[in-house]
């Protein structure tokens, strides 16, 4: 089926930084009703996950980017679009990104691939029927992409969407420390402190609470907290673990990603050339966008977000014949 929209960016947010901040500082952060599920995991930790109202359709699952929440636009700008179109919607947090603290050290990263594949395993005992579908934004996104390269055989997931991935985390780390950028660096570096410090009142961290403060980069806070926490030699170790353009080649998966070469998160080199992207990637390459952003219409007070608009649309295309997912709807 042919895509019949594609992004024009609003006149009125030129350049990456206005389309990247615009959502978060003006858009409607009402979700919709909301039931929460726990999922117990075999390390004695959890995950939660909220749910919209259930709909005929298929499930969608939203993994959200770093220290996200309900609270983030995308998040409830997707859920609403996704039930209005009809799907099931629900958002998968992250170890301790639900409002309540996880019950271990450990929290969660780029690369951590094994709590979705719980998820997943677990929507398909409930209902092997009923597909599933994943959007994965920012860490989310790369977290996804992962999981798919890892499992390229999988018949858990029938479509994805990947939204503004940090495909080299590497990269990413180095151009939050340039420009701009540095602005979106500082502000989640405080979070991520903060959520440190909660976490040392009950568990043992790599390092003396006192020196959080000296953490002013995201490769100094993921070689002193993310990598020891996490079982990784050290920064570098992890980046290159876990980065998802070294898996994209081997996903088979329906998968659609949507990026910007002006992201200031990421630079453009570190974006998948076509040789390296696996036979299911559909790769959606816009000149601007921003982060997460992609705010078009005419006037600012009839912002348009036109995420939810492509990502339902991709959603609503029938599923691709001989797909994994199709073949065992068939068997």
């Amino acid at each position: 089926m042919p895509v019949t929209s594609r992004f024009r960016p609003a006149w009125w947010l030129p350049g990456a930084h206005l389309q990247t901040l615009f959502p978060p500082l003006f858009r409607n952060r009402t979700p919709p009703p909301l039931r929460r599920e726990r999922i117990e995991l075999e390390d004695g930790d959890f995950v939660d996950i909220d749910w919209t109202e259930a709909r005929p359709g298929p499930t969608v699952l939203i993994l959200h980017g770093l220290e996200g929440s309900i609270g983030s636009h995308y998040v409830v700008g997707l859920l609403h679009a996704l039930s209005a179109s009809g799907f099931s919607a629900a958002v998968l947090y992250f170890r301790g990104c639900s409002g309540e603290p996880n019950r271990l050290a450990r929290s969660y990263h780029s690369g951590d691939t094994g709590d979705l594949d719980t998820v997943l395993r677990y929507l398909d005992r409930q209902d092997a029927e009923r597909p599933v579908y994943v959007v994965g934004v920012s860490l989310g996104g790369n977290v996804l992409l992962k999981w798919l390269g890892e499992n390229p055989a999988q018949a858990l997931v029938a479509k994805a969407v990947a939204v503004s991935v940090p495909f080299e985390l590497n990269a990413a780390a180095l151009r939050l420390e340039r420009g701009f950028s540095r602005v979106y660096q500082a502000y989640l570096l405080r979070k991520l402190r903060r959520t440190t410090r909660s976490k040392a009142r009950h568990h043992a961290v790599p390092l003396d609470v006192s020196e959080l403060r000296r953490l002013r980069t995201f490769r100094e806070f993921d070689d002193k907290v993310t990598a020891p926490l996490h079982g990784f030699a050290g920064v570098e170790d992890y980046y290159r673990k876990c980065s998802s353009r070294s898996f994209i080649r081997r996903i088979s998966t329906p998968t659609l990603i949507l990026h910007a070469k002006d992201d200031p998160f990421m630079t453009a080199a570190a974006i998948p050339t076509a040789g390296e992207l696996g036979p299911g990637i559909e790769l959606e390459l816009y000149s601007a966008g921003g982060h997460v952003g992609f705010v078009s219409g005419a006037w600012p007070w009839k912002a348009e977000y036109w995420l939810d608009k492509r990502i339902c649309e991709f959603f609503v295309q029938p599923l691709p014949s001989g797909s994994s997912r199709d073949r065992r709807r068939r068997s």
